[in-house]
């Protein structure tokens, strides 16, 4: 007893003589254990999905995660065996989705991954893809420094290290890769002014064997700060044995390379000042001759690049809906609210589809689109989940506001495009075969006008027979290569009739008068004008000369 009384003693003279400062580190301890906490609610309210619904219209359904807030960015439908693969870029996992049987597999935990052990961490996986011969999935990872290969056969992972960093980022941050002709990879990082290839015969796991660097010219981003150059993503052009690969310093510089395997030689194509961010690539395949379709992720711009005599033709998509904001109302409602009267959709990632139509995402659109360059027709279709913390809302207590931070997607065979909602918790099916419930057309394909003057085109906009009634409120819609935005300006275009009804089968006949302004730079544009819906866009392009 007396023993324990002297310690019982002491230890209350300890107590005393340092209360002062135990109270202050339980105060500190206290004040840092709140501040984790409150970061990671933050984290996980913003990315995680906590709250979503898989919201569905009639072309898009979404499919919750079978696991908490997955952050999924990476997709790729698989055509040999009906699935679509994803990466958890939160959780390190690979799963995937069995499009026959309708329903999650099992999730895969690849072996090394950092966040999984960070409450408010990532690594981004900008892209998987299936290896077109052996069936494989590949993906890259951003925190790693690293390329991944899961063999579908053996149920393994197999890590390669990028024999590269970027002192000023800590990792060359892959984000796109291809194969060629006989399998080797070739990738680009967004912190890498370099093209790096794996010789696939001679790569193996765990290590950088068999991973080379190629150097890209700079010369064209002279005077730039190095930290602001990235690389956007490359495609493989297996008919001509080159890379196509696409830089930018973002909003200053955009250039597009032509990588030729044989002679190891850049071929570099400046862009114009107001195409400065180039991200998403896509060939399209002509007589043995490759030109490109390129998104411009700093604007509502995407383009055509053709190879032979190095001229771009600009498309633009719709301007972004007011549902973005908050509100069903026109751009000049939405201005006196204070929001933007007209805000970029930022077009992403492009890719091709069937029958050379040409696909992508728009960011801040909330779409996914698909042009046809035939029949020069834009379809975009809306996404039905919005979140307000991704989105200038007006009013700022606006629930039904924002994007669904559609970042990456894939096209299948199967007449579907998956893709991914990364702060969602989700991701998302486009049924591409269902039909259109109308479309729009017109027999002009190029009018000339002269600045000031006005010129009437005539559009037909035809119902199907099978559209709902839901389908039948049809408001029209018209865009431009005038802006960066896709609004015209100071020119002026209004149509006969701006918003009706229209039953199944009807069709109507509509004018729009458009009057260029006096200070438009003479040249060559595209106008875009068509339709929508509460699901669907559909857009008509036509050439504009102003002289």
């Amino acid at each position: 007893m007396g023993i324990i009384v002297v310690v019982a003693i002491a230890f209350g003279l300890f107590m005393d003589n340092n209360s002062g400062k135990n109270n202050n580190d339980l105060s500190n301890n206290k004040l840092v254990e709140s501040s984790r906490i409150a970061a990671i609610n933050k984290f996980e309210n913003q990315f995680c999905g906590n709250n979503t619904n898989p919201n569905s219209n009639q072309y898009v359904t979404e499919y919750v995660l079978p696991t908490r807030c997955e952050m999924p960015l990476g997709i790729a439908v698989d055509n040999n065996t009906s699935k679509v693969w994803y990466i958890s870029t939160k959780n390190g996992t690979l799963g995937s989705y069995n499009i026959k049987e309708n329903r999650f597999d099992q999730e895969h935990t690849i072996p090394i991954w950092k966040s999984r052990q960070n409450p408010i961490d990532s690594s981004q996986v900008w892209t998987v893809k299936v290896d077109p011969k052996n069936n494989n999935i590949w993906f890259t990872d951003e925190k790693q420094n690293s390329i991944w290969r899961y063999n579908n056969l053996l149920k393994t992972f197999e890590f390669f290290n990028i024999p590269g960093i970027s002192e000023s980022f800590g990792t060359t941050y892959p984000v796109s890769l291809d194969f060629d002709s006989s399998g080797n990879i070739y990738f680009v990082g967004i912190r890498s002014t370099s093209l790096w290839f794996g010789n696939i015969k001679e790569m193996k796991n765990g290590t950088s064997d068999g991973i080379s660097q190629i150097p890209i010219p700079l010369q064209g981003f002279a005077g730039i700060d190095p930290d602001l150059i990235s690389t956007g993503s490359l495609v493989v052009d297996e008919n001509n044995n080159s890379v196509w690969l696409s830089m930018l310093a973002f909003a200053k510089k955009g250039i597009i390379f032509k990588y030729d395997i044989n002679s190891k030689t850049f071929e570099v194509f400046n862009l114009p000042l107001d195409l400065s961010s180039p991200v998403g690539i896509a060939l399209e395949n002509n007589n043995n001759i490759s030109d490109l379709w390129v998104t411009d992720h700093g604007t509502s711009i995407f383009y055509k690049l053709d190879y032979s005599d190095r001229k771009i033709t600009k498309f633009v998509t719709s301007e972004a809906s007011p549902r973005i904001f908050g509100q069903n109302s026109t751009s000049e409602e939405l201005a006196a609210a204070g929001a933007p009267s007209a805000a970029y959709t930022l077009p992403y990632w492009i890719k091709k589809g069937s029958n050379g139509s040409i696909w992508f995402n728009e960011h801040t659109g909330n779409k996914i689109a698909v042009f046809n360059p035939v029949n020069m027709t834009l379809i975009e279709y809306w996404i039905p989940t919005q979140n307000a913390l991704f989105g200038q809302c007006q009013p700022t207590n606006a629930k039904n506001c924002g994007i669904a931070n559609l970042l990456q997607f894939s096209v299948g065979n199967n007449k579907e495009v998956w893709f991914s909602e990364w702060s969602e918790n989700k991701i998302g099916r486009v049924d591409t075969d269902k039909e259109l419930p109308f479309s729009v057309s017109s027999s002009e394909k190029e009018v000339t006008i002269a600045k000031g003057k006005s010129a009437e085109i005539k559009l037909n906009l035809k119902m199907t027979t099978s559209s709902s009634s839901s389908d039948q409120t049809i408001n029209m819609i018209k865009s431009g290569t005038f802006t960066a935005t896709g609004a015209l300006g100071n020119s002026t275009g209004s149509f006969s009739e701006e918003s009706f009804s229209i039953a199944p089968g009807k069709s109507k006949q509509i004018s729009f008068i458009f009057t260029p302004s006096l200070d438009l730079k003479s040249g060559e544009y595209t106008l875009m004008v068509g339709a929508e819906n509460n699901a669907i866009s559909y857009l008509k392009a036509i050439k504009i000369n102003i002289i």
